[in-house]
């Protein structure tokens, strides 16, 4: 095996080398022996598993652990990876953030193919239901009037002169926080969906500026993001406490395009009745 690089800063691959070792080792830590199929192993120093025992189940030596998780480029291939997954009990999501990381194809994923957005902007002008699309970094790309009275026009502080933004506003507005029905958990849902959605966008210029931005302005998003939780975007019931409307009540169906995924267009549909 050769030696693998030492972690060096300023680079976008030592970032995302950083950032792997990182959610890898909080993974391992997470995972205990018994949900791994392994013996207890005495008294444990730490909970989760032991690094020479997530080596054991991945077919590697507990030294290149060692380098995953110090943030060492060392460069897993793609059946490496698909190996971790499968011994850290990933979900998808979380398993395709470690692919993203990693900056490899998920063999599992099939490649997106390029292509213009404009259609899916223009589509929310003709649903009849609050609807919007979030582009690549949560921005409002699009929304529809009833999005817009809905989401009280997306204002938060330091947005006149730019894109609204979810997450600025769900963090930043305090009226988001008496707007949306229980802000606590869908907040901290919230940021594990971005985090997985931006996989390797993370380090990106736009993404960084928006995730530095809101850990400075917003303690409560530094601290779930320090979480390094990931989850998929589900939809389901979302409840509202409007201000002019009063309660409110939707089923949210969210789609991607199949031209450009990375746009996501957000419905919030009227329930069915019993």
């Amino acid at each position: 095996m050769p030696s693998p690089s030492p972690p060096s800063s300023g680079t976008d691959a030592a970032n995302k080398a950083l950032l792997l070792g990182q959610f890898i080792r909080l993974h391992r830590n997470r995972l205990s022996p018994q949900a791994a199929g392994l013996p207890p192993g005495g008294r444990r120093r730490a909970p989760g598993l032991r690094r020479e025992e997530l080596a054991t189940l991945c077919g590697v030596s507990t030294t290149w652990i060692t380098w995953l998780e110090q943030g060492r480029e060392v460069s897993p291939s793609a059946k490496t990876l698909e190996r971790l997954a499968q011994a850290l009990q990933l979900t998808p999501a979380e398993r395709g953030y470690l692919f993203e990381l990693a900056q490899r194809g998920d063999p599992q994923q099939s490649p997106a193919a390029p292509g213009a957005v404009a259609g899916v902007l223009r589509s929310v002008h003709s649903i009849d239901c609050p609807a919007y699309v979030l582009d690549p970094r949560w921005d409002i790309a699009a929304g529809n009037a009833q999005a817009r009275e809905l989401f009280l026009d997306w204002a938060a502080p330091g947005d006149a002169a730019a894109a609204p933004n979810l997450l600025r506003f769900l963090f930043l507005n305090p009226d988001a926080r008496r707007l949306i029905a229980d802000w606590p958990l869908r907040a901290k849902r919230l940021v594990a969906e971005f985090r997985a959605d931006c996989g390797r966008r993370l380090l990106t210029a736009p993404v960084r500026e928006l995730i530095d931005g809101l850990r400075a302005d917003s303690a409560e998003f530094a601290d779930l993001w320090q979480l390094n939780d990931v989850q998929e975007r589900e939809g389901g019931q979302r409840d509202f406490h409007h201000p002019r409307l009063g309660p409110l009540r939707y089923e949210q169906l969210t789609l991607r395009a199949a031209v450009h995924p990375e746009y996501k267009l957000v419905m919030l549909l009227p329930p069915q009745s019993a």
